[in-house]
């Protein structure tokens, strides 16, 4: 019998703290959020499939079904890696084992991490556990609706265009995209080599510091990994004094965030003044004019070449056929859904003969603008802030037709994926009774610096991350 704990609430620092005072035993915790699980994702679809039987001395994590699990299914929400069971783990799964976490299962994403809502999972959406009648955000809305209603204390995600912080901003968590290279990607399943990295969602920005510290570092197996310069430090702060928090001026002239998300972007913005930060504007022209456009060459490009490896002879199941050609095609007809096809056929597009250099190539010259435009704004400032998502949570369906409306969930989280910077998204207030995100964007291994001011800005604001459906 599974001892009695309020997973809503709990932290996983927290959760850290009753299993290191043996108040609860690893296998209870586990059984806990399993009971949990059992009694609310029915209507939420958080997961894919869950681990019953704990292997680790600490407290559950969820991980992202794109990341690789020794013996455990991994599909990356999509039908042509169904049954697809690795015989090895992702280095982020081998390191949250070495630290003793247990699994406490896979959870649900958009295609190959392909989306903005969670809609593009073959296996069905996931459902905002604030209303289950509006979108997660995506693509990593199962991590993200699995720690707001106390599925699990924390969870990995990926992100390489805003599928870790944008969810987080829709389901009211904290979520961190860690600067490009400081987490190794040996094991995730590719979508655009040079976007995506895997970081922490959780309910606190400490929970969020301490999942890094265990992700984080040069691998082996990761030729683009790095060491961290310096160690991660668990914040612990109560005033921004002395902080310098840059403040795009093209978000006030940005049509598409809604006045309620506008609203409480400037209420966090008026806090950390109070707090002792010092405001000023810094101008990203090229970011917020050509960072979608970019993002959208240079992604789609490296995906259709990541998924030709999806063919029918090495992974997942086959479709028959008379000739190999007609078994590729057929299989990869029936395997990939209608995003990742729109996505390798744009990208195929954009890597032709005669198209590299007007699309590709191009693409490639804003993205080296857009870094540029980065550091300078970063030579001045420690900090840049803009909110998360322009919109909050909407309904299930209600951009699934119209991929450009889906593709502009990611404006404001784009610029800074394109660049390498690590962002890190809190829950700053509320619209019409739906989270809003604010997003803080640092320099280059600059994840302490945001840790510091996100935990001040987080204890200021006071944000029940509890649904209030669920309270």
């Amino acid at each position: 019998m599974a001892a009695v704990v309020d997973t809503l609430r709990l932290t996983a620092e927290d959760a850290l703290g009753l299993v290191k005072r043996r108040e609860i035993s690893p296998a209870e915790l586990h059984a806990a959020y399993l009971d949990a699980i059992g009694e609310r994702d029915g209507e939420l679809h958080a997961y894919l499939r869950t681990c019953e039987q704990p292997s680790g001395e600490s407290i559950p994590i969820a991980l992202k079904d794109v990341i690789s699990t020794k013996g455990v299914e991994t599909t990356a929400g999509s039908k042509i890696l169904s049954g697809y069971v690795p015989v090895f783990d992702a280095t982020v799964a081998a390191r949250c084992k070495a630290a003793g976490l247990t699994l406490l299962g896979k959870t649900n994403t958009d295609e190959f991490a392909m989306g903005s809502s969670t809609e593009n999972s073959a296996w069905g959406p996931s459902r905002n556990p604030w209303d289950p009648t509006l979108v997660p955000g995506g693509s990593g809305g199962g991590t993200s609706a699995a720690v707001s209603a106390g599925l699990a204390p924390w969870g990995l995600g990926s992100d390489t265009g805003g599928s870790i912080k944008q969810p987080s901003a829709l389901c009211g968590n904290v979520g961190l995209r860690p600067t490009y290279g400081t987490v190794s990607r040996y094991g995730v399943v590719a979508f655009a080599s040079s976007l995506d990295q895997v970081g922490p969602v959780a309910k606190t920005v400490r929970d969020v510091a301490l999942l890094y510290s265990i992700i984080a570092g040069r691998d082996p197996l990761d030729s683009t990994t790095v060491e961290l310069p310096e160690p991660v430090e668990l914040p612990a702060g109560e005033r921004l004094d002395g902080l310098r928090i840059g403040v795009p001026k093209q978000i006030e002239s940005l049509a598409a965030i809604e006045m309620g998300v506008r609203s409480a972007f400037e209420h966090a913005l008026e806090l950390a003044r109070d707090l002792g930060a010092e405001l000023g504007e810094c101008d990203l022209p090229t970011s917020y004019r050509y960072g979608m456009p970019c993002y959208y060459l240079i992604a789609p490009a490296e995906a259709s070449s990541n998924l030709a490896r999806y063919d029918g002879a090495r992974f997942g199941p086959r479709s028959e056929a008379a000739t190999y050609r007609e078994m590729v095609e057929r299989t990869r007809d029936e395997g990939f859904g209608p995003e990742p096809k729109r996505r390798i056929m744009l990208g195929t597009y954009a890597l032709s003969a005669g198209y590299f250099d007007a699309f590709y190539g191009q693409a490639q010259k804003v993205r080296t603008l857009l870094i540029q435009e980065h550091r300078e704004a970063l030579s001045r400032f420690d900090v840049i802030a803009t909110p998360t998502s322009p919109t909050v949570a909407f309904p299930l369906g209600d951009k699934a037709a119209d991929p450009l409306a889906m593709y502009a969930c990611d404006l404001l989280t784009i610029p800074s994926c394109l660049a390498g910077l690590p962002g890190l998204s809190i829950p700053c207030g509320l619209s019409d009774g739906l989270p809003v995100g604010l997003q803080l964007l640092g320099a280059q291994f600059g994840e302490n610096t945001l840790f510091r001011a996100g935990q001040v800005l987080e204890q200021a604001i006071g944000f029940d991350t509890v649904p209030e459906r669920l309270r």
